[in-house]
């Protein structure tokens, strides 16, 4: 009798780690990326009661060999769809396990949710959860949250179910608030066990803050300081993670005829390649910022890098930023006039209205209809010398000027790009000269190794919005090595997630020699090889068959050295990808003297 009352029992019990995944789901949340452990008892527990009872109307779990991976993933799809995603991990050392992603999610503004366990509190079975393995000790420390706090908008504990919902909810209310950003909770064993009368939160009641809008005397400051420069010039950098606020800027680049924009993020596609004013990607480099007598800067960390490059002496600053401060930066400044707590669509869209209803005339004049001119014929120009770099040479070796050219060709129109291609990255921006808002992201900081688990939450996110857009990942050798590739391909095969992925193999870690020579140009190590720097993987690894074996053999995986090789595989890449079969192509940029990379020597970070 006794033990079928206790069947009964577990059949019945509702409890605060249920309570949570119930909590998660009705706040919008559909996906929870897991790496589980002895902390999860009741989260499991939970898991397999939801499966049972709530038919779909339960958060759908992705189990992730790999912490950062998990977290790339909830990064990449909340980057694509706006929408905040979990993450379960184990106590301390899973919270440890998440690395650089947490940072890339801070600095990338992305909302990911993330909740780890804690080990027991108490010791002699006092409560159902209490320590009963080894580790329990061992994984104790005195403030958890600490490990990821100072990267996180909200950090909190759970310490009875009684208010669970709300804890949840309070955390995503700062997750999905401007500036956007991953929050933590972490609770016991003992709390996530406890029974509790099933109950629901009024969800109306529970939304992030809304979007600010400018002063409208900085509307009419900044509309006018615009129509009366010489040589506008806007700079963003998170604009386009909405993706009206690409319309906006469209719109502002049409009104005032001769506005340059210039991309310093590239963290989301923030401004079209096909319109006149386009300046591309740059990493805070580029002659326009040094010439313009009037610049807005509009949702950037980095607009300009002063050592390398800045405003003329008298040039008009304004800046637009929902955390103008940098709050989580130890040093920021800029020579602003004026500085607004503002959301960059709201904004764009006030200084859109304010020009319409004021300046219609004068903006219709000559002087306006010249600069459009002038400004179609530096576009052109910038495109040809662009395209010209797309080139191999007389061995048949390529760069990756050339390779991206071939993918933009080849990729089907509405391609996706994961990007984390580092000191190559302005190449790509090049080469693909993106349109479409949600068509490119990068990661959103400077933790390498987002684009494997990233390019897999954007795949995953574009199926299940049912959109089911190509998706393609360019990233470098180190960089791949970074992203934990063994979870990613095991993820991808076991969930049916198919990407691309091109790996642009110029054998090592570039970026360091870029850093040294930009400090010591003539210094022992510019006459070093890249053996001697210790920044060298020759000979390489077999990138490709790592993805193979990771994916049990289920991948298509292979490499090119030369353009003759682009020409045969690469359509084979894509059809594998469009027929369901993830694949990865290491594609050589060696040269014939012995260079990686192709392409001009450009300062990208």
């Amino acid at each position: 009798m006794g033990h079928a009352l206790h069947g009964s029992d577990i059949i019945a019990r509702y409890t605060a780690s249920f309570a949570f995944l119930e909590a998660i789901w009705e706040a919008g949340v559909t996906h929870c990326f897991v790496n589980l452990g002895s902390d999860h008892p009741s989260i499991l527990e939970a898991i397999v009661k939801g499966q049972n009872e709530k038919k779909g109307q339960f958060p759908r779990i992705i189990t992730c060999p790999n912490e950062m991976v998990a977290m790339s993933m909830a990064d990449g799809y909340a980057r694509l769809t706006g929408k905040p995603q979990c993450v379960i991990v184990h106590v301390d050392v899973g919270t440890q396990g998440l690395g650089a992603a947490v940072h890339n999610a801070s600095c990338g503004r992305a909302p990911v949710f993330v909740f780890a366990g804690l080990s027991p509190f108490t010791i002699e079975g006092e409560m159902r959860g209490s320590r009963g393995e080894y580790i329990h000790w061992i994984q104790d420390v005195p403030d958890q949250k600490q490990i990821v706090a100072q990267y996180c908008r909200y950090t909190g504990e759970i310490k009875t179910g009684k208010n669970v919902k709300q804890m949840v909810n309070r955390a995503l209310s700062f997750a999905m608030s401007d500036p956007k950003g991953p929050v933590y909770l972490c609770g016991a064993r003992e709390a996530m066990e406890e029974d509790l009368t099933p109950y629901t939160l009024e969800q109306q009641y529970w939304h992030p803050v809304e979007p600010a809008a400018l002063p409208q005397s900085g509307v009419k400051t900044i509309a006018e300081a615009l129509i009366n420069a010489q040589e506008p010039l806007i700079i963003v950098g998170y604009t386009g993670r909405n993706h009206a606020a690409v319309d906006e800027l469209v719109q502002l680049a049409n009104h005032v005829k001769g506005l340059r924009v210039l991309d310093t993020g590239g963290s989301d596609m923030c401004f079209p390649a096909n319109h006149p004013g386009w300046l591309g990607l740059r990493y805070g480099v580029e002659p326009h910022i040094e010439t313009a007598d009037v610049i807005l800067v509009v949702d950037v960390d980095v607009p300009w890098i002063h050592t390398q490059n800045h405003p003329r002496e008298g040039a008009k600053v304004f800046h637009i930023d929902v955390d103008p401060l940098k709050q989580q930066m130890p040093v920021f400044y800029l020579k602003a006039l004026r500085r607004y707590r503002a959301d960059s669509c709201t904004a764009l869209s006030q200084i859109n209205a304010h020009l319409e209803s004021n300046y219609k005339e004068k903006l219709s004049s000559n002087l306006f209809s010249n600069r459009w001119t002038a400004l179609q014929e530096s576009h052109k120009k910038k495109l040809e010398t662009i395209a010209s770099e797309a080139k191999v040479d007389e061995n048949g070796h390529y760069g990756t000027p050339y390779l991206v050219a071939q993918l933009k060709k080849l990729c089907p129109n509405d391609t996706i790009w994961a990007i984390e291609a580092v000191t190559q990255t302005a190449f790509v921006a090049d080469q693909l000269q993106v349109t479409q808002p949600g068509s490119w992201l990068n990661c959103g900081g400077g933790g390498l190794g987002w684009s494997g688990g990233g390019a897999l939450g954007i795949k995953l996110a574009s199926d299940t919005e049912g959109k089911k857009q190509f998706v393609c990942q360019i990233v470098g050798d180190g960089t791949y090595l970074f992203s934990v590739p063994a979870s990613v391909y095991w993820i991808s095969r076991r969930y049916n997630i198919p990407v691309l992925t091109i790996v642009l193999n110029n054998k090592g870690w570039n970026a360091p020699r870029k850093s040294m020579l930009a400090v010591h140009p003539d210094g022992l190590g510019s006459k070093a090889t890249n053996e001697e720097l210790n920044i060298s993987f020759d000979p390489t690894p077999d990138y490709s068959g790592i993805a193979k074996a990771a994916a049990g053999g289920d991948i298509w995986a292979s490499h090119a050295s030369t353009a003759q090789d682009l020409e045969k595989l690469l359509p084979e890449a894509i059809k594998s990808v469009l027929g369901g079969k993830t694949a990865v192509l290491d594609a050589h940029l060696e040269g014939p003297d012995g260079k990686y990379g192709g392409g001009k020597a450009v300062l990208v970070g």
